[in-house]
């Protein structure tokens, strides 16, 4: 775990998905594993996409993830709820970079915040392309105007 703390709090963020741990994502050492927590990303990153951008799972335009990452705060564990805030940090033509934070159920501090960059694509050819009005207009009601909010990782 990361002896800095998140720079970040609950008020951050203006998408909320909440997730019931399971027994099975505890590992070895009783806490959430670390892998777990790329699962809760794509789960509210599509989540949003889906319900408020209008993808489909026969979209002619797909995401592609081309990075990742996670700062891991404090550990949480089988039965907590928890609360998974988002946001958009930068938002390109073709590309856009999320920002997840992971928060125990009532809390204002994250436990792990993390995210990762999507690039579209159309869905036959994989090649790069502007996304979507519907999709920009949505993933745009998400971005960060604050530039000290941006991740620091």
């Amino acid at each position: 775990m990361s002896s800095h703390r998140a720079p970040v709090t609950r008020s951050h963020y203006l998408f909320f998905l909440s997730y019931r741990t399971r027994w099975i994502d505890n590992d070895q050492y009783s806490h959430v594993n670390n892998s777990v927590y790329y699962h809760l990303f794509d789960s509210v990153v599509n989540t949003f996409l889906i319900q408020q951008c209008g993808l489909t799972s026969d979209s002619a335009q797909i995401g592609l993830v081309v990075s990742s990452h996670c700062q891991f705060f404090s550990p949480l564990s089988f039965p907590q709820v928890l609360d998974l805030g988002l946001r958009v940090v930068k938002l390109g033509s073709s590309s856009v970079t999320y920002e997840v934070a992971v928060f125990e159920e009532g809390k204002d501090v994250p436990a792990a915040v993390g995210g990762y960059t999507h690039v579209f694509v159309d869905r036959e050819s994989r090649k790069s392309a502007p996304m979507t009005e519907p999709l920009r207009e949505g993933l745009s009601s998400l971005l960060s105007t604050n530039e000290s909010l941006a991740p620091k990782l």
